[in-house]
């Protein structure tokens, strides 16, 4: 790659901005508002897509670069459907002023992520949000009896793909956030509460849910109720991926998965009762309500 000062400064310009959208899932489109595709790192630029963006507000400091980008809804492109799914949820952007004559005379001028989409009459609008947006993020422990940690994490450290803290099963039916499988005897009712439901084939392909309850019917089929229905079609046959759940409590991460010694939590932590108790014999100060 050279640079595209020599190009701008000969005063005879021909130059197009090109996008390049990274999914969480690994899918890397571009776009570029170019009349002809453009192709370089390995990544195709369409200029089909309708793509264009307004100017793009970039400061010094601290403050948030951000810019909108529209375009049209096309199976070729962002499918409307993929929106509807949240796979652009996030997503990695990278925005490039290319020399069109030249693809290695090209310059960065945005990097950053996706925001808020919205889409209607066949065409989508998309925030872009720059890399310090995340200093509008809040951080820091909080401290409390619960696991700070996610299950699986390099915190947690507990590898989720140990035998018996996973299932592999084809989806026997859905119905909104409600999945049902045939019986898992393996694992208790219960097992998977607070887990996760992981797509591995179908149109949701890629798709998470998170669990909400896990429990097993009169007819012995386990049922699976997601907090949020999967953003997408789920049809019987669909392979998903069940992971066991964790409620972040002291005793079930010792019990059920002996990684005490990774706990984030502060379970001997006093309660509010250890601040307005007063001393009186029998009466412990567990972090419960006080008793009259």
């Amino acid at each position: 790659m050279t640079g595209l000062h020599p190009h701008l400064d000969s005063g005879a310009t021909t130059v197009a901005r090109a996008w390049a959208v990274t999914r969480a899932d690994g899918v890397v489109l571009g776009f570029t508002d170019h009349d002809t595709d453009l192709a370089f790192d390995g990544v195709t630029f369409a200029a089909h897509s309708g793509l264009s963006a307004r100017a793009l507000e970039q400061v010094t400091g601290l403050a948030v670069d951000n810019s909108e980008a529209v375009g049209a809804l096309t199976d070729a492109g962002l499918r409307e459907s993929d929106i509807m799914a949240g796979r652009y949820d996030g997503a990695g952007l990278v925005i490039w002023q290319v020399n069109w004559a030249d693809v290695a005379q090209r310059q960065i001028l945005f990097r950053g992520t996706l925001g808020e989409v919205t889409r209607a009459g066949g065409a989508f609008r998309v925030e872009l949000r720059g890399l310090s947006e995340v200093l509008n993020t809040q951080g820091g422990r909080v401290y409390h009896a619960a696991c700070a940690a996610v299950l699986g994490d390099g915190a947690c450290r507990f590898d989720l793909n140990t035998p018996g803290y996973f299932a592999q099963v084809p989806l026997v039916a859905a119905a909104g956030g409600v999945l049902r499988f045939a019986a898992l005897p393996s694992f208790t009712a219960g097992w998977f509460n607070h887990g996760r439901v992981l797509v591995q084939s179908g149109q949701a392909a890629g798709l998470v849910g998170l669990v909400r309850t896990d429990r097993t019917d009169a007819d012995g089929a386990r049922v699976i109720t997601l907090w949020d229905s999967i953003r997408a079609p789920l049809v019987a046959g669909d392979l998903v991926r069940l992971e066991a759940g964790c409620d972040k409590q002291a005793d079930s991460c010792r019990l059920k998965f002996a990684n005490f010694l990774n706990f984030r939590g502060f379970p001997h932590i006093p309660g509010d009762d250890w601040m307005t108790a007063y001393p009186r014999q029998g009466q412990p100060n567990s972090g419960g309500r006080i008793r009259g």
